[in-house]
């Protein structure tokens, strides 16, 4: 991408601490930001993988990495350090997380403009796994890489299967 400076009478925008807060019609439409977290355990070539339950609000009983929904105003890193405690039990910094994948899908069940996932992979937490959220999740546990389950959430299996196999780090879902 070519480093031109800015047309002389064009500033560049300073962002400030007193920012214009976002139009309604762009937040009515934004698309839905999310995290999920693959912790790899090397040592073994495990993940950390939850089943979700038949009370879940979709993928009742398929297989999912810990993932979940950005708060307004909070910066990736922390929504997936927040969604992996609040499902796993598992604890990890911020500043270890890596990016492992991107997934723009196009649309989703509580996304209808559309949704980007931010995977990121971990190898350093702390905690055992646990199902600290029973009524979303059947169960959380550890799985051998090499025996993923075939009842998977398909955005998130398709993350898992390229990070684990050193492929494309971006995914596009229903764009055609």
């Amino acid at each position: 991408m070519p480093n031109n400076p800015p047309d002389e009478g064009n500033p560049v925008a300073q962002q400030t601490d007193n920012r214009t807060p976002a139009f309604k019609p762009a937040l009515d439409s934004m698309t839905l930001l999310v995290a999920a977290v693959i912790v790899h355990d090397k040592a073994t070539n495990r993940v950390v993988l939850l089943q979700r339950s038949e009370n879940a609000k979709f993928a009742q009983g398929q297989w999912d990495l810990p993932v979940g929904k950005s708060e307004p105003g909070e910066p990736i890193t922390e929504t997936a350090v927040r969604e992996l405690y609040e499902e796993t039990g598992l604890t990890v910094k911020p500043e270890s997380l890596k990016v492992a994948h991107i997934i723009h899908g196009a649309w989703g069940v509580e996304s209808p403009n559309g949704f980007l996932t931010v995977v990121f992979a971990a190898e350093e937490w702390t905690g055992e796994p646990e199902n600290r959220e029973p009524r979303k999740h059947s169960q959380v546990r550890w799985v051998d890489a090499e025996a993923i389950p075939e009842n998977f959430v398909d955005t998130t299996s398709s993350a898992l299967l390229r990070y684990l196999g050193g492929g494309p780090e971006v995914s596009l879902d229903g764009w055609g």
